[in-house]
């Protein structure tokens, strides 16, 4: 190895310690801010975001009533996503015509019973969506409870919870009493009723 050779290792070898300190450097050093900025080109759906444009075929339609139409679309799909699974409406093959009319006709039915209920309760202006309504509702339940009795057989005791504040207004809108079913009594004897 000639000198030249020497001393150009050395050169590489200390260049190599140098960019590897000042990769160290760069990795302990903590980032305080980060700033870039976003140019959308015009008319780019990027520079729409946050906004809506609807298109309609029907030029009678003023914004509001179109705005409205939208709105009652995405809570008719809300509505027929949550009935969906409550009436086991999944997508069945029916091979026969009668029984796709029969689904079709329970879901416009259920959808118009959710219509009914919902209109009623914003007329007494409660303005909850069908979800929000149903989970409100849903924690009221019905429970029974089973005695021994001292006569032999048991008892059982059927009775609805107390329902929330919320679902109290519901039910005084609508008209319906917020104890359903009231409380039922039963008493069960082995040689009577088996």
């Amino acid at each position: 190895m000639t000198p030249s050779d020497a001393d150009t290792q050395k050169s590489e070898t200390k260049s190599k310690a140098k960019a590897k300190s000042e990769a160290e450097a760069k990795a302990t050093s903590i980032v305080t801010a980060i700033r870039w900025t976003f140019d959308p080109a015009a008319q780019s759906k990027a520079a729409l975001a946050g906004h809506y444009v609807i298109r309609c075929n029907d030029l009678s339609l003023s914004a509001e009533q179109l705005w409205r139409h939208y709105i009652q679309l995405t809570e008719l799909e809300a509505v027929f996503r949550s009935l969906k699974s409550e009436l086991g409406l999944r997508p069945i093959h029916h091979q026969l015509e009668t029984r796709c009319k029969a689904h079709l006709w329970i879901s416009v039915l259920a959808y118009q019973c959710v219509m009914f209920l919902r209109r009623t309760l914003k007329t007494h202006g409660i303005h909850d969506s069908w979800q929000s309504i149903r989970t409100q509702l849903e924690r009221q339940c019905r429970i029974t409870a089973t005695f021994t009795a001292k006569a032999g057989g048991s008892v059982h005791i059927r009775k609805t919870s107390q329902p929330g504040p919320e679902a109290k207004a519901i039910y005084a809108a609508l008209g319906l009493d917020n104890q359903p079913g009231g409380i039922k009594r039963r008493h069960f004897r082995p040689e009577r009723d088996f």
